[in-house]
């Protein structure tokens, strides 16, 4: 398996992955209309064009024949006060998401996509890498912590029409 940055080529692939990884971190409470907002609006072919372009985001795919999963970093610690409480380490990069396909379950892809974002948090000078988790994401919770990130906050994630409730988790680099 290789895990590199994403180029322009996996703009469609990668919002298909996108797509259809999404919904599995999603509680039970969520609306099928307010996953498929948040797709168009976030998690577009579109909108990892952005992504791409922008400086301060790091997209990884991970690869065997055809993408598995990614990641994608942001930079800094957005102008929320339950994130800013949360993550007192500094300069800070958010993972802001990690998803793998449903049939690569198990199969080592969240870890090397893991390995490859930390190694992108050392390697970018950042003190810390944080990331916030659905409350009810007991297997993301369990995956992370065995990553190295321990719980210090909470925050507020809004999806659709509604407001789900994160932990905040931070790992030192």
């Amino acid at each position: 398996m290789d895990v590199a940055p994403a180029s322009a080529s996996d703009l469609p692939e990668l919002a298909a992955v996108a797509a259809a990884t999404f919904p599995l971190a999603c509680p039970p409470s969520v609306t099928p209309d307010n996953i498929a907002a948040f797709i168009a609006e976030t998690l577009s072919e579109e909108r990892f064009g952005e992504y791409l372009a922008d400086p301060g985001r790091i997209v990884l795919v991970a690869r065997q024949d055809s993408i598995s999963g990614y990641a994608m970093l942001i930079h800094g610690v957005p102008e929320d006060d339950d994130v800013q409480r949360a993550v007192t380490l500094r300069p800070a990069l958010e993972l802001s998401k990690i998803y793998v396909l449903p049939d690569q379950h198990g199969g080592g892809v969240a870890r090397a996509l893991m390995t490859a974002a930390l190694d992108a948090g050392a390697r970018s000078g950042a003190s810390c890498v944080w990331l916030g988790v659905n409350q009810l994401n007991r297997r993301a919770q369990r995956f992370y912590a065995k990553s190295g990130f321990t719980v210090s906050g909470t925050k507020t994630f809004r999806l659709g029409t509604r407001i789900e409730n994160d932990y905040v988790m931070v790992r030192p680099v």
